[in-house]
């Protein structure tokens, strides 16, 4: 831990504050687990996903894989046009720790690898993805998490100092990627409790 208490709390979306995964609307499309991992792992797969975080426009990217995927065009378009299933609701611990954040007066930023029209649409479904001082969506800016360039937007675009941040995400390497250009960083994992490593870290909301 660093000796300079952080001021500022930055937050993930996907599994920090909204439960996302594939999965949730996958389950409701294949009848079998294993075809469902299957065409996850060779079809839908993350790396495919995740150029839409970095920007990339859904009907071209169904069009990528239906081209490829022909007999799969159905679950490949259920990605895109059904979306909003792929999210299970908020953790509601760390949205009510969120609260407390902003009604305590602590600085409350978000980055999110997160494709920007479904970011649109969670914003209107999560009213609470609208209250920080300053959100760097991933879409919006064809940057991606863990690349240094996505941190330091967030600190020029907003004026922060890294060593006054602590950021909170559930992948490892995001984390990583963030405590590399100076912030400090908690690793969230269910069922972690975030207010007590937040205290620990000098934040108490």
């Amino acid at each position: 831990m660093s000796a300079r208490n952080p001021t500022t709390v930055v937050f993930d979306v996907g599994n920090v504050l909204l439960r996302w995964d594939p999965r949730h609307l996958y389950r409701a499309i294949f009848d079998d687990d294993a075809e469902m991992e299957w065409f996850l792992s060779s079809v839908c797969t993350p790396p495919w996903n995740l150029e839409q975080d970095r920007g990339r426009d859904w009907e071209e990217a169904v069009a990528l894989l239906t081209k490829d995927h022909p007999a799969h065009e159905s679950a490949i378009r259920a990605f895109h046009e059904r979306w909003e299933e792929t999210v299970s609701g908020p953790i509601d611990e760390n949205v009510s720790l969120l609260a407390r954040i902003r009604a305590a007066g602590i600085p409350n930023y978000c980055i999110t690898n997160f494709s920007s029209p479904k970011f649109a649409l969670s914003q209107a479904r999560y009213p609470f993805l609208t209250g920080f001082d300053g959100i760097i969506v991933s879409g919006d800016e064809c940057l991606l998490k863990p690349e240094p360039a996505i941190y330091n937007l967030l600190l020029d675009r907003y004026g922060l100092e890294a060593q006054d941040c602590i950021f909170i995400d559930d992948s490892g390497a995001n984390v990583e990627g963030a405590r590399a250009v100076g912030m400090q960083a908690i690793h969230f994992v269910e069922p972690m409790d975030l207010a007590a490593e937040l205290r620990a870290h000098g934040i108490a909301a």
